[in-house]
């Protein structure tokens, strides 16, 4: 990064962001040094330069374009999924902010010339523990073309679920205003089709919103049935609920500088075999979905000052005992993630708007962080433009142990694509959290490390001419 684009950088971080006087201080100092702070780094892994065009896709993101989002879900007045025989033209439950979802994609690719493809996956939910009769329900999405031939295959995928409830999860006519859960995700979603649908990329993105995840994610269990079956190849979903940063006045337990991020270690998926290769590698902190989540915290590195807003990483599937959409795609093999804010209000969510004892209960847009919303925003639209801008990720990765030896070698086959030019080989201690250590090597397809494979996890990834990063894939054992 030159000189004047790191300090049209630093003046957006600023802006943006709002900075205390003690960190204005330190980017002044980092400038002046001409140590970027926001690509603070690991010992050991470099983090690349920020994209221009990521970071302009960024700057494009607006609060407040986010707020009036969020208003317009809550005038609805509910957006129950039980409430979509109401009809669109009464300007109330969830068939109408289908219809409002879809206007507004349709609306961002007029601008940019008609290059979203909006699509609804509408079916008839049959009747089940929370939902007593058939039930329509409908998925909103738009697609964004990769420019690729050889990469449009590849998809990488945000979603926020727009349906909502109240106290009652059967009453479909009281207000369920729903702007934290989940307009807050939804509007994520919408505000990166805004945006990135400005730039073009050589993956595909599909920016989705769902219904029927208060009933059981029936939406999201639907579209990533269909993706399944069609064999999309999704190489990432980041299913955003709860992401409005709940303020309520005098809280101090909140944090609008973090955001937890969500990922299983053992893939839903995994068969007896694979849960048995799992256990006699350590490999439980391994599965893709939680290579998504490094990935994200990388990105991170590159594009927020980490005081300002940063991914948490958490290694846990969902919050306790809790879930969300991302469980989905987990089931059908999909790497999958949720974000969501770091301290949820209860008496906020899933609740009657009332006042009882002095404490207000609902789910009003008036809770709603929309500056922290807005990072969030930015935060899915650098992961996703950072995945559709790279190279596949190295297919058929092996470590070969054929040989007792304290080296150890990885092999692998060529990224798909074309896209790559050269690889990495990560490694980190079997304790660690994320990656410690990287070795670059050329347009190959072996590279020996001498590092003991008892000691640490190893992972490759591809880089293509601009150092774009694909997301690591963890060796399996060649005998």
């Amino acid at each position: 990064m030159d000189a004047k684009a790191y300090q049209r950088f630093r003046e957006y971080l600023m802006y943006i962001l709002k900075p205390s006087r003690f960190e204005i201080a330190i980017l002044m100092l980092a400038a002046a040094c001409t140590i970027p702070l926001f690509s603070q780094q690991l010992p050991g892994v470099p983090v690349p330069t920020p994209d221009p065009q990521i970071a302009a896709a960024l700057r494009d993101v607006s609060a407040a374009n986010i707020e009036r989002t969020i208003t317009k879900l809550v005038s609805f007045g509910t957006r129950s999924t039980l409430s979509s025989d109401m009809p669109a033209s009464s300007g109330k439950g969830t068939t109408a902010a289908a219809e409002w979802i879809k206007s507004e994609l349709e609306r961002y690719s007029r601008e940019c010339g008609g290059c979203l493809e909006v699509k609804a996956d509408e079916f008839i939910q049959e009747p089940g523990p929370r939902i007593p009769k058939p039930t329509k329900i409908t998925n909103v999405y738009a697609i964004l073309h990769g420019t690729d031939p050889a990469n449009a295959g590849r998809i990488v995928l945000v979603s926020g679920h727009y349906d909502s409830r109240n106290s009652d999860n059967n009453d479909a006519i009281a207000p369920a205003p729903g702007a934290n859960d989940d307009g807050s995700g939804t509007a994520v979603s919408l505000e990166c089709a805004r945006v990135l649908s400005k730039h073009h990329f050589l993956a595909t993105i599909i920016f989705l919103t769902v219904a029927g995840e208060e009933q059981g994610l029936n939406g999201s269990a639907h579209f990533a049935k269909m993706a399944k079956a069609q064999g999309w190849n999704i190489e990432a979903v980041l299913s955003n609920d709860i992401v409005g940063g709940d303020r309520t006045p005098g809280d101090t337990n909140q944090d609008p500088h973090v955001v937890r991020v969500f990922s299983e270690g053992i893939p839903a998926t995994a068969d007896e075999k694979q849960l048995k290769t799992i256990r006699a590698l350590g490999g439980e902190n391994d599965g893709v979905s939680r290579q998504l989540a490094r990935y994200i915290a990388s990105v991170a590195q590159e594009y927020f000052s980490p005081a300002a807003f940063h991914p948490l990483v958490v290694s846990r599937r969902d919050r306790y005992l809790r879930g969300g959409d991302h469980f989905s795609f987990n089931e059908q093999g999909y790497a999958a993630v949720r974000l969501t804010e770091y301290r949820e209000n209860y008496n906020h969510q899933h609740q009657n708007v009332r006042t009882e004892n002095g404490i207000e209960y609902g789910d009003l847009p008036k809770f709603v962080n929309y500056d922290y919303t807005a990072n969030v925003a930015r935060l899915n639209a650098a992961t996703l433009a950072s995945l559709a801008s790279a190279p596949a990720p190295p297919a058929n990765v092996r470590l070969l142990t054929k040989e007792l030896q304290n080296d150890s070698t990885l092999v692998w086959e060529p990224s798909p694509g074309g896209l790559a030019t050269a690889y990495e080989v990560l490694w980190r201690d079997t304790t660690a959290s994320d990656w410690q250590h990287v070795q670059a090597v050329d347009n190959v397809t072996k590279a020996t490390v001498p590092v003991s494979k008892d000691n640490v996890v190893f992972a490759v990834r591809a880089l293509d001419a601009k150092g774009h990063r694909s997301l690591s894939i963890v060796p399996v054992p060649e005998r």
